[in-house]
């Protein structure tokens, strides 16, 4: 589970942002909204996120800064060799010359030959990542480090550190030493270490690289919906979604009695049964809320069933309001998110803010100069559980609303 996400000098972000989803020790014990952090952790977090605040506030800087992170250590090193690292600092003279900094903390196993054993002791992880250089040349990672805490009595150990001169220095526990002399000759300034150690079959950057795969995203640098083609491939190789979408699709749209996908010239197709009507309907007629829908429903549907992260710039945007508690119920029950996934998203539906905690809601604001900043509504002085946060939010209680005029 992620529990905290830290930003500095990353688009709009100038100013060091700490996105810490750790509830206070008097959060309500049966509460379904958080999980612990690990398995038998004293600590909880939230298991849904949603970040409201102005249009242009930076909601979406939020979500591209841990899509990076994910990208970045899967897939940087397949990217050529001279490319520049795809992504912005703040817009000012002083911080193009100042590094990005960002960083994460989640759980994994506390014992890495344990690295297949589901029911193995887990534990804190922390991965840094400090990108720079001047702002006339590439940026390049400056960089690197991942730490872990793999008992309750023992200090933090790092794993690895990866210095600004390339060398990269690693405890016994992390297994490099068979596999440094190749890493030295491959590992290039715009590549993560363990993209890179992933092509040389180093088997905890595997671990790592197969976490990072269950984060599920709508968005990297700009958000993304896939293409009508793609997703009816997407439903054709994958029958059981198909069947788990159908058990879903007519509470988005009560019309809707299947989804079915037949095999073309060009493809594999969707149409649509619906109640009262004789004919298939294909899915260019279907209303932009049930397209949407369908797009979306994979990525959220992959972290249910296997655990991590669902990453969805602006949820709200086509689907219909009374769906919305519907979507982050699905992770709120423990039957259907068995493995405690986690939902992050950005909206602008105050009414959403009706079924929400304050644990769940983070604001979003920007200052004269442009610069974001990232507050929790569990932070705001005075705020209550049994608080009408919709109607507060809606009046300027919060911060983060559009000022009109």
């Amino acid at each position: 589970m992620l529990y905290r996400l830290e930003i500095e000098n990353f688009y709009s972000i100038r100013d060091h942002q700490d996105i810490d989803l750790r509830a206070a020790g008097n959060a309500p014990a049966e509460s379904d909204r958080l999980a612990e952090i690990w398995p038998g952790a004293s600590e909880r977090a939230a298991k849904t996120v949603a970040i409201y605040g102005a249009n242009a506030s930076g909601k979406s800087t939020v979500l591209k800064a841990l899509s990076f992170i994910t990208q970045f250590v899967m897939h940087s090193f397949s990217a050529p060799a001279h490319q520049r690292i795809m992504y912005d600092r703040f817009n000012d003279d002083e911080a193009f010359s100042q590094p990005t900094r960002l960083s994460i903390e989640l759980s994994g196993v506390s014992d890495i030959t344990r690295l297949d054993d589901p029911s193995a002791f887990q534990c804190r992880y922390r991965y840094e990542l400090v990108i720079g250089g001047p702002r006339s040349e590439p940026a390049h990672v400056e960089s690197e480090a991942l730490y872990y805490w793999p008992l309750p009595d023992r200090r933090r150990t790092q794993l690895f550190r990866r210095h600004r001169d390339g060398r990269v220095k690693a405890a016994k526990d992390f297994g490099l030493s068979g596999f440094k002399p190749a890493l030295e000759k491959v590992l290039r300034p715009n590549a993560s270490i363990i993209s890179t150690l992933v092509q040389l079959k180093h088997p905890f950057a595997g671990l790592i690289w197969n976490t990072a795969a269950r984060v599920s995203s709508n968005i990297f640098i700009e958000r993304s919906e896939a293409a009508d083609g793609d997703i009816a491939r997407h439903y054709a190789s994958n029958h059981e979604q198909l069947a788990l979408l159908n058990r879903e699709i007519s509470r988005i749209d009560l019309g809707i009695k299947e989804v079915h996908v037949f095999p073309a010239d060009n493809g594999p197709t969707i149409q649509f049964s619906h109640e009262g009507l004789t004919a298939l309907m294909p899915l260019h007629l279907e209303s932009h809320g049930t397209r949407s829908f369908l797009k979306l429903y994979p990525l959220i549907a992959q972290v249910l069933a296997f655990g991590g992260i669902a990453i969805i710039d602006e949820l709200d945007s086509s689907i219909h309001p009374s769906i919305l508690p519907e979507i982050l119920g699905w992770f709120h029950d423990s039957d259907r998110n068995p493995y405690n996934a986690q939902l992050w998203i950005t909206c602008h539906n105050a009414a959403l803010l009706d079924f929400l905690t304050k644990e769940e809601v983070f604001f979003c604001e920007k200052d004269s100069q442009g610069r974001t900043s990232v507050y929790s509504l569990k932070d705001v002085q005075g705020v209550r559980r049994e608080d009408n946060f919709y109607r507060k939010y809606l009046s300027g209680v919060y911060g983060a609303v559009p000022q009109i005029g």
